[in-house]
């Protein structure tokens, strides 16, 4: 019977280092996250240091790798992974399945071990949270190519800012941002509930400008904040679901700033002069240039702001951008739909030809 549980602790602590390699690789490569694939690093060693309290030579000779009758048994689908989220997935489940069978069999030879391994699952389980919370709002904005923005004052019609959106969203548009000013709180969260459910029926994401708690009461997508606006950690905090995330960014501090807090996409520019935000100046290509290099190696998107319209917006990808946001471009002519669709051929045959995206 000795042997039976050194075998399973001998296998067990196999199956968990092997897991836990498997989650340092997917937030070290993935997500390009340090201080999560630190902490996949650090549980790692920690499992490690537990185990060298066991009997290393006792553990080596009940191995039976031959005579293993487990060795030869497979489910369908255990090597059908289609994703790198699955991996990650999978990792975690072994993580915790193995760590609870070193932990009950850990019981039987060294109990201050056992406790380690009980204490280490669970870290693994937090681990996998922030490492999802981080992955899935980043893979759902990866695919945003034209995000439009619509902006909404007290003055304009209800019905045709609504019908606008819908238009957007059949011309092509990956993502919608709806920019509403000096409306009130209830004005606000009624249009933006209509907005959303435009947006979620025609497959385009939904943002709401400035205000994450609009953003979280009527189930967005996600939220675009300025630089004056509340902090990252601090909409995680109010968020239901895991939620798109996204800065505005004017220079390359800034940036640094946004991608250490943890957004999930930046906004880079004012490209060129622009109509929704003459104030603030010009960036120019220069810092779209430059912005790119800063995002080469993170899993944070970027959208291309300001100014941006179909006489420029070659110049715009030159530089190397992938997504582009735009505004009057589109919301202000004859036919935005039509205009949604001549920004995403555009964006589309830019891609077929190769540029670094």
């Amino acid at each position: 019977m000795e042997r039976a549980v050194y075998r399973i602790l001998d296998a067990n602590f196999n199956r968990a280092r092997e897991a836990a390699r498997g989650m340092e690789e997917f937030c070290r490569f993935v997500l390009n996250d340090e201080g999560l694939s630190g902490r996949c690093k650090q549980i790692r060693h920690r499992l490690c240091a537990a185990y060298r309290g066991i009997d290393a030579g006792r553990l080596l000779a009940a191995r039976d790798t031959e005579g293993d009758v487990g060795r030869g048994m497979s489910v369908e689908g255990q090597m059908g992974r289609t994703d790198l989220e699955g991996c990650l997935t999978a990792s975690v489940r072994r993580w915790g399945e193995a760590m609870r069978a070193l932990a009950e069999a850990g019981q039987m030879i060294h109990r201050s071990a056992a406790a380690e391994f009980e204490r280490l699952r669970f870290e693994g389980y937090a681990i996998e949270k922030d490492a999802m919370l981080s992955w899935l709002p980043k893979s759902r904005f990866a695919a945003v190519r034209l995000y439009v923005l619509v902006t909404v004052g007290t003055d304009s019609d209800r019905s045709k800012v609504l019908e606008l959106v819908g238009r957007c969203a059949e011309g092509g548009a990956d993502c919608i941002q709806l920019r509403a000013k000096g409306l009130g709180d209830n004005e606000l969260y009624s249009l933006s509930s209509e907005y959303v459910k435009i947006c979620r029926q025609a497959g385009t994401l939904s943002i709401v400008n400035d205000r994450p708690d609009v953003a979280v009461a009527c189930d967005a997508d996600g939220v675009q904040l300025g630089q004056e606006d509340l902090p990252v950690a601090a909409v995680r905090q109010i968020q239901q679901k895991p939620m798109i995330v996204g800065v505005s960014t004017h220079n390359p501090d800034e940036l640094r700033t946004a991608i250490e807090q943890g957004a999930d996409y930046v906004g880079i520019g004012p490209a060129f002069a622009s109509p929704t935000k003459p104030q603030i100046p010009v960036a120019g290509l220069e810092y779209l240039r430059a912005a790119m290099n800063v995002l080469k190696g993170t899993a944070v998107g970027h959208v291309a702001i300001g100014g941006i319209h179909r006489g420029n917006v070659a110049e715009v990808l030159a530089c190397g951008i992938r997504a582009i946001a735009v505004g009057s471009a589109v919301t202000e002519a004859a036919d935005p739909g039509k205009e949604c669709r001549q920004f995403k051929e555009t964006l589309i045959e830019r891609n077929r030809a190769g540029s670094q995206y």
